[in-house]
């Protein structure tokens, strides 16, 4: 049974576990899929239950022994926030995003295809999206496709890209799962602790320190 609460005392913000973290919280800015800064989104920060942060940190002292930082493109998500992009998918007259997100797929089909639920992993406080940032060339690695894209191109194993690009979310994939984050097999980028303290429980405070 669901529950919703607004209690953020068991947040912590990922900074102060991880401090050379990268934070690009697209729900913050407009480059996202909507195009718009989405409700709930009022300091671009990454919160996650103490559980959570506390393993991702795990990852990150791992793969900074290889070169790699994390990049966080969201963590917590309110669900002021998910209502949000309900509410965009209902109105197939906005489109302003399309051709970088989803150009292949009609609008329509993105609630019934699963893109946008009603309630999401990520407001339970341990779901992060994430890539990796290469120190010794100072970018992302290439993950053969970007952040939100809606498509096949987004699937972990799609295998349309070149072996590099592969590898890459592999190293990725590997970390996380070691350390006890389970992936899902339509996002390359998206990763849920498996042992999330708040399994039923959706929460609804903003996104702020």
């Amino acid at each position: 049974m669901i529950h919703f609460s607004s209690d953020s005392s068991d947040f912590v913000l990922v900074s102060d576990f991880i401090p050379d973290v990268i934070l690009e919280i697209r729900y913050y800015s407009t480059f996202n899929f909507i195009g718009d800064r989405i409700d709930g989104y009022e300091m671009p920060l990454a919160l996650l239950t103490r559980e959570a942060a506390t393993a991702l940190k795990n990852v990150s002292d791992e793969l900074l022994k290889s070169g790699y930082r994390l990049k966080i493109f969201d963590a917590y998500r309110p669900q002021k926030a998910v209502d949000h992009f309900v509410r965009w998918a209902k109105d197939l007259n906005d489109t302003r995003m399309k051709r970088y997100f989803y150009p292949e797929l009609d609008k329509s089909a993105i609630i019934p295809k699963g893109y946008v639920l009603e309630h999401s992993g990520h407001s339970r406080g341990s779901t992060v999206d994430l890539t990796l940032f290469d120190m010794k060339s100072a970018k992302e690695l290439d993950m053969g496709g970007p952040f939100d894209y809606f498509g096949e191109l987004s699937h972990p194993d799609y295998r349309k890209i070149t072996e590099k690009q592969y590898n890459n979310r592999i190293i990725l994939r590997s970390a996380m799962t070691k350390h006890g984050f389970l992936p899902v097999d339509v996002e390359w980028w998206h990763f849920t602790l498996e042992n999330e303290p708040f399994p039923d429980t959706y929460f609804t405070f903003p996104v702020i320190s």
